[in-house]
């Protein structure tokens, strides 16, 4: 567990599920001792494993204390909020969420998307000096991860343009000083890394989950804050760039400043998959026209990042964003007063190794895949196929215990190698009598039929117990009423059965361990357990003897005792 990183692993809490393996879209998972751990080097923040681990082991690292400090030293600490609070908050007013915050003790309120409106501003710049060419958008940092470490063919292609929220940094410090803090609330977790990275900009990001619980345990109810003048967001209220948490929103922001924005090719897509799909062979679109690709990592946009607290009706909360979102009737002016607003992107070191086709077929072999027909590809272990799960076990990022169908072997040997080894007949019968499995000695118990048919076969398999035994109305029993049966004797002819028939699978499955004892080892088996329970019987009653003796001295001696103290004081008073 590192709570450093902004996702981690809580280990107590992880199960061996692989959800988050077979969820992530990067594979960024290594799992170590059946505990599965986020890679911080490869993850890209999506979340994904967060909201799919059904025992909530991933969790995301908790900064609000760190706001609560910056509170307690009365610095003047502003909220860049993100435009999707409408969505998240849904019937709470702007001046409600406002003096909500401000009664949380912050000093002004802002709306990140005004810092969206000078991300637009630049970008028409940038497409409209440039001409043809393929361009990503960068306000999705997990979009920007994921390109600089898994698409880095397409790094050329992102716009080296902050993100709406470090342009809004960039403007509030330059409006209001560059001491004032800022702390960033959104649906986003990845953001928690961009405060890391330029600290100099972004003091601290909280997701709308730390704020949801802030808010009760201080007993603020942001719906029943009442609505005033003076609560309005600082400086100003934005215009278009509130469309941006939805897909397509950065799109309608861009071509409202744009002069001509019918020369460029547009297209929103929304959702890592997606993302991955469009991104294929993009490139031969470079010199077509002016293309702009809108990225978002949560589909339908940050309406649904990995922290709201309902990741669905997305239909609900594109429309009451677009709805709040009133600039059709205003002049929209490129914003460029904020020049700098550009960073590096570069691609980062590749951090998995290949391996040849040798050494993943050695590893395959280990796991029972000796041809293609045995490469299940079943994805039981998170990935896609078998050689995959080679390959990451191969990085040391997987074990081979993730493997399904090679432990399922792996345990019926084990169990095939016990019951061969054990001198007593032991069968397993399923709701129907029907034999599940057995060993030979079982077979040997019941006459050289059954063990020339087990011999041919290998099994008994199928076989109904009542018809290969005379006590099959046992193994009936059991399965009827639940009640072991145990240290049972049945007299067959010419032989004596030990019987113990046990429960597995209430009503499904009973297993049953049979001995004959008129053998020299079955006597001498059975003669050591009578004598162990006479001893043990005999033991009690000595016990008992002795406690009841011990009892009866005691009393004896309290009585005596005082008949002697009697005498003495009698003997004192004379």
């Amino acid at each position: 567990m590192n709570p450093f990183n902004p996702i981690y692993t809580e280990k107590t809490e992880c199960q061996d599920c692989y959800k988050c393996v077979r969820e992530c879209p990067v594979k960024a998972i290594q799992v170590k001792d059946g505990h599965a751990e986020v890679i911080d080097a490869d993850c890209i923040l999506c979340g994904h494993c967060v909201t799919v681990c059904p025992m909530q082991a991933k969790k995301v690292r908790f900064d609000l204390e760190r706001v609560k400090q910056l509170l307690l030293r009365k610095e003047k600490v502003i909220v860049s909020l993100a435009p999707s609070y409408k969505s998240e908050f849904l019937g709470v007013s702007e001046s409600q969420m406002i003096s909500a915050l401000k009664k949380l003790g912050f000093y002004a309120v802002s709306e990140t998307a005004l810092g969206a409106q000078i991300v637009s501003a630049h970008v028409a710049e940038i497409i409209e000096q440039k001409g043809p060419g393929v361009y990503i958008s960068s306000a999705c940092p997990v979009v920007v991860d994921y390109i600089k470490k898994y698409k880095t063919e397409h790094v050329e292609d992102v716009l080296e343009v902050f993100s709406p929220v470090l342009a809004h940094c960039q403007y509030l410090r330059q409006i209001h000083g560059k001491d004032c803090r800022i702390v960033f609330i959104s649906p986003c977790i990845a953001k928690k890394k961009e405060a890391d990275t330029y600290a100099d900009l972004l003091n601290v990001a909280l997701t709308f989950k730390d704020l949801r619980e802030w808010l009760i345990a201080e007993n603020i109810a942001p719906e029943t804050m009442p609505n005033k003048k003076k609560d309005q967001f600082f400086p100003h209220k934005s215009l278009e760039g509130a469309l941006y948490p939805v897909d397509g929103g950065m799109i309608a922001g861009i071509k409202a400043v744009m002069d001509k924005p019918d020369n460029v090719f547009f297209m929103a897509v929304s959702g890592m998959q997606n993302i991955t799909q469009t991104l294929t062979d993009i490139e031969v679109l470079k010199n077509k026209r002016p293309i702009f690709l809108e990225t978002l990592a949560c589909e339908g946009g940050c309406i649904n990042g990995p922290t709201v607290k309902q990741r669905a009706a997305t239909g609900v909360k594109r429309y009451t964003v677009i709805q709040s979102c009133d600039y059709h009737n205003q002049k929209i002016e490129r914003n460029l007063l904020i020049p700098d607003i550009t960073m590096p992107i570069e691609p980062c070191k590749k951090f998995l190794s290949e391996f040849s086709d040798e050494q993943v077929r050695e590893v395959l072999n280990q796991l029972g895949k000796y041809t293609d027909h045995d490469e299940l590809n079943c994805s039981g272990c998170g990935y896609d196929s078998c050689k995959d799960l080679v390959q990451a076990y191969l990085n040391g990022r997987a074990e081979k215990t993730m493997c399904v169908s090679y432990m399922r072997k792996l345990a019926q040997k084990k169990a095939s190698a016990l019951l061969s080894a054990m001198p007593s007949g032991v069968v397993i019968v399923n709701s129907k009598c029907q034999v599940i499995e057995c060993n030979r000695q079982f077979a040997q118990l019941m006459g050289d039929d059954l063990v020339k048919i087990y011999d041919d076969l290998g099994n008994l398999d199928s076989a109904n117990i009542n018809k290969i035994t005379p006590f099959g109305s046992l193994f009936q029993r059991v399965l009827e009423s639940e009640a072991d049966i145990i240290n049972r004797e049945y007299r067959g002819v010419n032989i004596i059965y030990h019987i113990s028939i046990f429960t597995i699978e209430p009503k499904t499955i009973v297993g049953g361990i049979i001995q004959d004892i008129t053998k020299p080892a079955g006597q001498k088996e059975h003669i050591v357990r009578k004598s162990q329970e006479v001893i043990k019987k005999q033991l009690a009653t000595v016990q008992k003897i002795a406690y009841l003796l011990g009892e009866n001295a005691a009393e004896s001696e309290v009585l005596l005792d005082s008949i002697i103290k009697s005498f003495t004081l009698e003997k004192a008073d004379e």
